[in-house]
């Protein structure tokens, strides 16, 4: 076993230990005080000076002492709004869930951390430590880029790890894409309408928001059938519609609620443009109002092609040939239709987000994602440890 292996596993108890805490102590958005000050706790323990910037971050750093680039680690830490439905000892005491395993990417964090302070003299530049708070939300990394997390030293790459479950791969498989894009961009719009109210025995005297509203929804589903090219794969999804509270009056405003997803940067702007112009124009043709906002945008992570070629070198001698894999394994395509925010990081510096299997479902694991039974297999958790500080050792011996 390689040796960074064989010290992430000597560490295996403390990874699992500090994984249970956070999952029963699961909380979200950018509000993370038991989490951030657990985290804050056990850097302090290991003998790092961590600094919390915004709300809930921390941050922190290894290395330094020989000149260098630095590279950027960075784990989530919050959790979903999920009443958890396991029956496991440790079992989440919130009313929130670590369903998407940030509890496990935090806990790889910290093993990493330790095997990183420990071998401190030899790190060949800096590693800066970034456990981030509100991914869930799409704003936990850009609250962070802009708190200076990637200035002072200045970042020059970063990568991240994200676990999962009931992949059709075994338990402690890195999955490592190729260059470009990774992850599809993430846009939640809002429309909201104004008509004019009424009675709905006189529908002449009133501006109906409704049927306004009816007629964006279809408008923008042509826009995928007839102005988006075959091949693509935007998606736009209309996830809440409503108006009015009785079945005989007409009321004054309506408002839609959907998502854009794209992997090309031209197409998300090009259908971030159609659904205002749509909007307004169908209200305008109707004598309405529309205003159009965007409550929430993310943009797909973007690995780095040269940096890819590095970390699968680095990780096939680190693993060996069998522990890593193609991301299109697990994802069609080898890209995830979901978005993740690290998408704001990777627009800065070069980048790379792996994939972890936490379990198949041959392996007992069947639950995907952000399901209330999900769960992950611990006993590979000193592997992502080990990835996480030997990645980036490695990354900086190879990139002087």
């Amino acid at each position: 076993m390689n040796n960074t292996l064989q010290e992430a596993k000597a560490l295996q108890e403390s990874i699992v230990k500090d994984r249970r805490y956070i999952h029963q102590n699961a909380e979200l958005g950018q509000n993370l005080p038991v989490t951030t000050e657990y985290v804050v706790k056990r850097l302090k323990e290991m003998g790092y000076e961590p600094q919390v910037i915004t709300d809930s971050a921390v941050v922190a750093m290894a290395g330094g002492k020989k000149s260098g680039k630095t590279i950027l680690l960075r784990a989530d830490m919050d959790a979903l709004p999920i009443l958890e439905e396991n029956g496991l000892e440790y079992k989440s005491k919130t009313s929130n869930m670590h369903a998407c395993g940030h509890d496990t990417h935090a806990a790889m964090l910290l093993g990493a951390a330790q095997i990183l302070k420990n071998h401190e003299d030899e790190i060949e530049g800096t590693v800066k430590l970034m456990f981030q708070p509100a991914e869930e939300q799409l704003s936990g990394a850009k609250a962070m880029i802009k708190a200076g997390v990637l200035e002072n030293p200045k970042v020059d790459s970063a990568m991240m790890i994200h676990i999962f479950s009931g992949m059709p791969v075994p338990a402690g498989t890195l999955l490592i894409p190729g260059g470009g894009y990774v992850t599809s961009s993430g846009d939640m719009f809002h429309i909201d309408i104004k008509g004019k109210g009424g009675h709905g025995a006189m529908p002449q005297d009133s501006v109906d928001p409704l049927n306004v509203m009816s007629h964006i929804h279809i408008a923008l589903q042509e826009v995928i059938a007839r102005e988006m090219p075959p091949s693509s794969t935007t998606v736009v999804t209309i996830g809440q519609m409503h108006g009015g509270n009785a079945s005989n009056i007409i009321p004054d405003t309506a408002f839609i609620e959907g998502s854009i997803r794209a992997f090309d940067s031209k197409e998300r702007e090009f259908m971030k443009n159609r659904v205002v112009d749509i909007s307004k124009g169908m209200a305008s043709l109707f004598r309405a109002e529309a205003a159009v906002t965007f409550p929430m945008e993310c943009p797909s992570v973007y690995n780095d092609p040269q940096m890819s070629e590095q970390v699968l070198s680095i990780n096939k001698e680190l693993l060996g040939e069998q522990g890593v894999c193609e991301f299109a394994k697990a994802f069609p395509g080898g890209k995830m239709t979901g978005s993740e925010d690290f998408g704001y990081v990777s627009e800065k510096v070069p980048s790379v987000m792996m994939g972890f299997g936490g379990g198949s479902p041959e392996e007992g694991f069947p639950y995907p994602q952000h399901h209330p039974k999900v769960n992950f297999s611990e006993d590979v958790l000193y592997m992502g440890s080990a990835v996480y500080a030997n990645t980036a050792m490695q990354w900086l011996k190879m990139n002087k």
